[in-house]
C-alpha cells in the first residue's frame, strides 16, 4: 500500500517539479547571485542536486505549490551544506577526491565555508527553540518565498511570517554574535 503511494506521489512531483522548474532556477540564480548568498554551486547544479535528493527521500505529502517550494528550500540547504562539508574535509587532508559536476563550485566558494557552517549551526540551535522559525528562514533565504507563500506553506498570516522573520533573524544574530 505504501509502494502504491509512492508510486503515485513520485509522478506528481515529476509534474510539478516541471512545472516549477523555471522558477527554482530564478530562485536559485537569486539566492546565488551576488557571491553574498554563498554561491557554491551553480543554478541548474542546485536545482538538479536537491530534486534528486527530493526523489530518493521517498514520499512527501506535496499539497500545492508552496509547499513544494518550502521542501525544496530544505533541501537546497542540505545539498550546500554538505557541499561545504565535502569541501572542508577536503581542506583537513580527505582521503577521497571529491569531483563536482560543475568545476567552477569550488571556485565560486570562497573563503565563506566557516560562515556557511555557523549559520548551518545556528539554525539548528534555533531549531530547539523554535522549528517554525527555521522553517522562515529556509524558506525565505534558500528559496526566496514572500511572506505570502511562506505563510500559505506553514498556515500562518502574513503578519506572523513577518514577525517569525524578525524575531529569527535576531536570534540568529545573537548566536553568532554579531
Amino acid at each position: 500500500m505504501v509502494t502504491a503511494e509512492i508510486e503515485k506521489a513520485a509522478p506528481a512531483a515529476d509534474v510539478l517539479f516541471a512545472q516549477l522548474y523555471h522558477e527554482l532556477r530564478r530562485l536559485a540564480r537569486s539566492r546565488l547571485a551576488g557571491g553574498g548568498r554563498h554561491t557554491l554551486l551553480d543554478t541548474s547544479a542546485l536545482v538538479h542536486e536537491a530534486f534528486m535528493r527530493m526523489q530518493r527521500g521517498g514520499l512527501v505529502a506535496l499539497k500545492d505549490r508552496e509547499h513544494f517550494l518550502a521542501y525544496a528550500a530544505t533541501t537546497m540547504r542540505s545539498v550546500v551544506i554538505d557541499f561545504v562539508r565535502r569541501r572542508q574535509a577536503g581542506r583537513r587532508g580527505g582521503e577521497a577526491e571529491h569531483v563536482t559536476l560543475d568545476t567552477r563550485a569550488g571556485e565560486m566558494l570562497g573563503t565563506r565555508d566557516d560562515e556557511i557552517l555557523e549559520v548551518h549551526e545556528a539554525l539548528q540551535m534555533l531549531a530547539q527553540v523554535d522549528e517554525r522559525l527555521v522553517r522562515v528562514v529556509e524558506m525565505r533565504y534558500f528559496a526566496g518565498l514572500t511572506d505570502a507563500e511562506i505563510a500559505s506553506a506553514l498556515g500562518v498570516t502574513d503578519r506572523t511570517v513577518r514577525r517569525d522573520w524578525e524575531r529569527a533573524r535576531l536570534l540568529l544574530a545573537q548566536m553568532l554574535g554579531r
